[in-house]
């Protein structure tokens, strides 16, 4: 078991089969401390790739990217979910739909944070049916910019989000995989950790 399937084992709320409440320490609030370690375990998986920018989704995604954009000296970008009066001009957006919430939002990241040429790694909190993945790519694709891979803290590998992003092209590398989850508890799919 690695340290974050024990983090989930210890502190995560199944809240049904499908929806996990990692809310101690992902979600609502936030533990700097194991943030910065799931952000170097996703920085060393992608260390060789000559990352130039990483690019996420408001909000949970955010404290992942920070860490794991300190630990490959790139700036990190996230996309909005609400418009703002600030982000005006030069907009890259896309749809996405959120299952949890039963919305669509229109994701939007500034053209000028973005460049095309860049070698962008993707990072998001949870991987579930892919629906916010394939709206960063599609940010990073209309920028002309290089999708390196996607770097998931949470996956859940019952449901068919992996399978779109490997039908794409894409690498993806998450921390913590999980094939099943029940009342009597989670179910993870063997995964690699470099760094710990």
């Amino acid at each position: 078991m690695n340290f974050l399937e024990k983090k989930i084992c210890e502190e995560g709320v199944i809240l049904s089969p499908t929806v996990l409440k990692v809310d101690s320490f992902l979600n609502h609030q936030i533990d700097p401390l194991f943030m910065q370690q799931i952000g170097c375990e996703i920085a060393n998986r992608y260390k060789t790739e000559k990352i130039t920018k990483i690019l996420t989704i408001e909000s949970s995604g955010i404290a992942p990217a920070v860490f794991a954009g300190l630990e490959l000296d790139v700036p990190v970008v996230f996309a909005r979910k609400k418009k703002s009066l600030t982000l005006t001009d030069g907009l890259l957006t896309s749809k996405v739909y959120s299952f949890t919430k039963q919305v669509e939002n229109e994701i939007s990241a500034a053209s000028k944070f973005l460049q095309a040429g860049e070698r962008v790694l993707i990072i998001d909190d949870f991987l579930a049916h892919g629906e916010a993945a394939l709206g960063l790519a599609e940010l990073v694709n209309k920028a002309g910019a290089h999708i390196c891979g996607f770097g998931i803290v949470i996956e859940k590998s019952f449901q068919d989000g992996r399978q779109k992003l490997i039908d794409k092209g894409y690498r993806v590398e998450s921390i913590a995989r999980i094939s099943e989850m029940s009342p009597e508890g989670i179910t993870f799919l063997k995964s690699e950790v470099l760094s710990s």
